[in-house]
């Protein structure tokens, strides 16, 4: 009787999606886009983790509308021309065995800043009027989301009306480019978020005031994006389960709501947490290994809904013990998969599970198990010498 692969490696259906492993590569902005287009950068970015072995493969924020970009180079799927550039990115990873999710986000008040090697600052509000696609941020209240940003243009029915349209309009693109999954935004102090916390939502009619109020606007996305997206692909929405704020967004509100997303079609729900503001970058849930495995475990039970963790998970055994231990369905990496794209196929090999090769890229492969016999010997030869070095 063969021995049953470590839960890492063990399969995972979600309506007609099987992913082959629990590995997913989390959404990280790239600012590479042109006009919001895909380009070569994307290609290599996201099809090396195809290649290292991760069985889904998140997209950055990509944007719904040009005025809920992050940063002016952000992916964008707000028109057509998006779709085919994005396209030959969904057909390289299918064409290794991997699965693609694209991240539909409208950034709201935290719209336009400068990439994170540019410092991360707030654009002025010339510099945004200035760009190719002129933009303003929007949020449900005139509250700016820290020093330096501009407060944001109370939306009014008509504009909440609009931006959940384009959500729509967004993913039937989605669905037209290829990919395998949808997830849905709604944290980070962006658009839904900014909707969500009663820090940044003071509006006192039917899209703000008590939970429910609040909740609506995550809630009307997820319905009519489940409703345009095909019924047999998965849908995941990424919280923050807590948002970082005093008296804010809390773990039990999350539940709450990933409970309604559930009901509503939701597959899974990503959990990370903060930053409603930019104050929140300093977080008061200390940063150590794993240290948002608890908002998953805690949505995972409460909520009866398959969860994905997300935050300093670094290595396999780490990640085998939170799926064994029933905190998390999926695993998501972001900076350890670019300190090693090929993170999926190093932990196989750490726990035991594809000592030939097999599972790497053929072309990949078959070198690496040409060389592990010459290998083995040469190591236990060095070690030999260590043990008894010549006079």
């Amino acid at each position: 009787m063969t021995t049953p692969d470590p839960l890492l490696f063990q399969p995972l259906k979600l309506r007609d999606l099987e992913l082959k492993n629990r590995i997913v590569i989390s959404p990280m902005c790239q600012h590479a886009a042109e006009a919001g287009r895909a380009t070569p950068w994307h290609m290599v970015h996201l099809g090396k983790f195809a290649l290292g072995g991760a069985a889904l493969i998140l997209t950055e924020s990509t944007a719904v509308d040009p005025r809920g970009r992050i940063g002016t180079a952000d992916l964008g799927l707000w028109d057509d021309s998006q779709i085919e550039p994005l396209k030959s990115v969904v057909d390289f990873v299918h064409a290794n065995d991997g699965a693609i999710g694209v991240q539909l986000a409208h950034a709201g008040r935290k719209s336009g800043s400068q990439p994170l090697w540019e410092g991360g600052a707030a654009l002025t509000d010339e510099v945004m009027q200035s760009d190719a696609e002129p933009w303003q941020r929007l949020g449900p209240s005139a509250l700016a989301a820290g020093p330096g940003w501009s407060a944001p243009r109370a939306m009014n029915a008509q504009e909440i009306e609009e931006v959940i349209q384009r959500f729509v309009d967004a993913t039937v693109r989605a669905d037209k480019a290829g990919f395998d999954v949808v997830e849905l935004h709604f944290g980070h102090g962006y658009l839904v978020a900014s909707f969500l916390s009663p820090n940044s939502n003071h509006r006192k009619d039917e899209w703000g005031g008590d939970l429910n109020g609040r909740m609506r606007l995550a809630l009307e996305v997820a319905s009519r994006v489940r409703d345009a997206w095909p019924a047999g692909k998965p849908l995941f929405a990424r919280l923050s389960a807590v948002d970082g704020s005093v008296d804010g967004w809390s773990l039990d509100d999350s539940v709450v709501l990933a409970r309604e997303l559930a009901q509503l079609g939701v597959d899974v729900i990503d959990c990370s947490s903060g930053g409603l503001t930019e104050e929140t970058r300093a977080l008061p849930v200390p940063r150590g290994l794993g240290f948002q495995v608890p908002f998953s475990e805690r949505i995972r039970h409460d909520a009866n809904v398959p969860t994905q963790a997300v935050g300093m998970i670094v290595d396999a055994s780490q990640a085998e013990a939170v799926l064994q231990e029933g905190k998390a369905d999926l695993i998501a990496l972001g900076r350890e998969a670019l300190f090693d794209p090929y993170w999926a196929h190093h932990a196989a090999t750490t726990l035991g599970v594809d000592p030939k090769y097999q599972r790497w890229p053929v072309r990949h492969g078959v070198w690496l198990a040409k060389r592990a016999p010459g290998l083995a010997r040469a190591r236990a030869q060095a070690a030999e010498q260590l043990v008894s070095p010549s006079n």
